[in-house]
């Protein structure tokens, strides 16, 4: 059998590099944790693919929100795709809905053709569709390497039993990606199934500013942020999914 892949996204070039280290065989570089991930900088990956040498796969996220994009956004997400490919990202990860929650396999099949080759994971776009089993199949034609899934749940531990289900009917078309709120624990689960190829778990904790100043009155937005601490990435956590994963 061939390794299992443990990928954690990362939205700070801090984490990336501490991911990296620890022994994580694929980034998934994001921005904006709170809105659950879009399109990074063109620059945090240009100076992540000079520093790091493991696969890292960019999110194609125009905005937070719903999933179902005009044709405007659609332009957007292509351009994104070009730019960053351009700039070495190995791959790509975006989901795209119409308003009934079916998959748009239209506008999923164009930003593959921009993609040029490059591996596309469909992301938890696929958790907020109608039908996950009607998904699968739209995804798997459309020629995605592979689904991040907590089986529709609000986590994988939720969704375990869908998430088996799916891995079952999917069998080798594609890869079932397990994330969201990933255990090691749950690993061994989905192992059995006998299709597990990939992994997606953040391994995050925060850490603590150094500023020796932080105005606790202060927000930027109607959502209070925390000044004094950022997302980083936990060594031990990282070792506890590599240990399972071997």
């Amino acid at each position: 059998m061939s390794k299992i892949l443990l990928e954690s996204p990362v939205f700070n070039f801090e984490a990336a590099v501490q991911a990296a280290a620890y022994g994580v065989d694929r980034l998934e570089l994001c921005s904006n944790f709170p809105e659950g991930g879009e399109t990074p900088s063109a620059g945090m990956l240009k100076i992540l693919k000079s520093e790091l040498e493991l696969p890292i796969f960019v999110m194609i996220r125009p905005r937070g929100g719903d999933f179902a994009y005009n044709q405007k956004e659609l332009m957007v997400m292509k351009r994104d795709i070009e730019i960053l490919g351009e700039l070495g990202a190995d791959g790509f990860v975006f989901g795209v809905l119409d308003i009934h929650g079916k998959v748009n396999t239209n506008a999923c099949e164009s930003l593959i053709r921009t993609a040029g080759g490059k591996p596309c994971t469909f992301h938890r776009a696929f958790d907020a569709s109608a039908n996950l089993f009607d998904s699968l199949e739209d995804i798997i034609s459309c020629k995605f390497e592979r689904i991040l899934t907590s089986g529709g749940k609000n986590s994988v531990a939720e969704g375990m039993s869908t998430l088996v289900e799916l891995m079952n009917k999917a069998k080798d078309r594609i890869s079932l990606m397990p994330g969201g709120g990933t255990q090691p624990e749950q690993v061994q689960v989905l192992r059995e199934t006998g299709f597990l190829r990939d992994v997606h778990a953040s391994c995050k904790k925060t850490a603590e500013s150094q500023n020796q100043f932080i105005n606790q009155s202060l927000s930027f937005s109607g959502s209070p942020v925390d000044f004094s601490s950022r997302l980083v990435v936990d060594q031990e956590i990282v070792n506890q999914f590599l240990a399972v994963l071997s």
